[in-house]
């Protein structure tokens, strides 16, 4: 339950105050975390007492401790001295154990709420009820944050973003896989999509100075109810997977953000190939050349102004045009008119969504 390392911590600051030192065994008397510098073995003596009725015992000098986890013995806590003073010191140690345990359990048991509840596994009783036992408010405005990068395999990606929220009881980090971190994030203080993204952003700082490297996070529409917290999570998803495709220079994208890139990314690849073949018959938008590309692209970004597209692309007003006209000729569609700009636009952007599905396999 409890990490040998953060048993080692305790008593280690235990000891610093007590000036006393401690070891601390499992039920079967071997040795998880100690004080000693110098070795020395209790497994006889602490095999023996985890037996006994006895709660706590001097034996050989010193004074022997049972640590409980639901009256079942979990450790047993040995502490040096056979005065008084070691007696209580003693206690005070297997106290702070004791309670490390209680804590470490509600931690995972809010864990495992909190993954159930995002994978869509409770019943709506079972929520309200699970909620209220382990004090979580199921009124209060949240969001799924999800978050990956590229070398989580390297650094402790969960812990470290558990310290970064670490203040606030009411966030929930956890993770339903080895590859995505998941943050339930409280918005009681802010509901705006600005809060929202000044926390991914903080996010994304505190972590890259931790030297974890291509940092993406994405996060679903704000929910009022504990209850709604899987819709945030599978728009989340979403965000993130729609983001790869049609948003991959931004490192930060929301569900509300995906336009129309989210209609076509639940698009069957059937369907798409079908509709390119109407608008372009055999050709594909994917074959024009760079320059004819990135002309397109910044003539959409001016709102179809000409003037301003050629000002920005550095060129004379007319050879735009002569290469509005190349794009005509090619594919059948002005691009000067409404109409025919959003049907190429969508057309470009089923390309760029046939292209990274063909790529992966599903």
């Amino acid at each position: 339950m409890i990490s040998n390392q953060t048993l080692q911590g305790t008593i280690d600051g235990l000891k610093n105050i007590a000036k006393t030192d401690f070891s601390v065994l499992d039920s079967e008397g071997k040795e998880v975390a100690t004080t000693l510098s110098e070795p020395r073995s209790f497994r006889d003596e602490a095999a023996e007492f985890a037996k006994s009725p006895a709660d706590s015992q001097e034996i050989g000098g010193c004074q022997y401790f049972k640590i409980f986890d639901e009256n079942f013995v979990e450790y047993i806590l040995v502490s040096m001295g056979d005065s008084e003073n070691a007696y209580l010191v003693g206690k005070m140690a297997a106290f702070q154990i004791q309670n490390l345990i209680i804590a470490y359990k509600e931690r995972f048991d809010k864990d495992n709420f909190v993954k159930n509840l995002l994978l869509d596994n409770l019943l709506l009783v079972d929520i309200y009820s699970r909620a209220k036992k382990l004090h979580i408010d199921t009124d209060v405005p949240r969001v799924v944050m999800s978050m990956e990068c590229t070398n989580s395999k390297e650094v402790n990606v969960l812990e470290t973003t558990r310290a970064f929220f670490g203040s606030n009881n009411n966030d929930y980090v956890t993770a339903v896989d080895e590859k995505d971190v998941l943050i339930i994030k409280d918005l009681s203080e802010g509901t705006s999509k600005f809060d929202i993204d000044r926390v991914a952003m903080s996010l994304q700082r505190a972590l890259e100075k931790e030297g974890i490297k291509g940092i993406k996070i994405a996060y679903g529409t704000t929910v009022p109810e504990l209850k709604e917290v899987s819709r945030s999570y599978k728009e989340a998803r979403m965000a993130m997977d729609v983001g790869r495709i049609f948003f991959e220079d931004r490192s930060i994208i929301a569900y509300e953000e995906l336009g129309i890139g989210r209609l076509i990314y639940q698009l069957p690849l059937p369907l798409c190939k079908m509709f390119i073949k109407e608008i372009f018959g055999d050709r594909s938008p994917a074959e024009l050349d760079e320059e004819t590309l990135t002309t397109i692209y910044k003539f959409f970004e001016n709102n179809l102004n000409v003037s301003e597209t050629s000002r920005q692309l550095f060129i004379h007003r007319n050879t735009l045009v002569y290469r509005l006209d190349k794009i005509l000729k090619l594919t059948g569609l002005d691009l000067r008119t409404f109409d025919d700009a959003i049907t190429f636009h969508i057309a470009l952007m089923v390309v760029k969504y046939m292209k990274y599905m063909e790529n992966f396999d599903y």
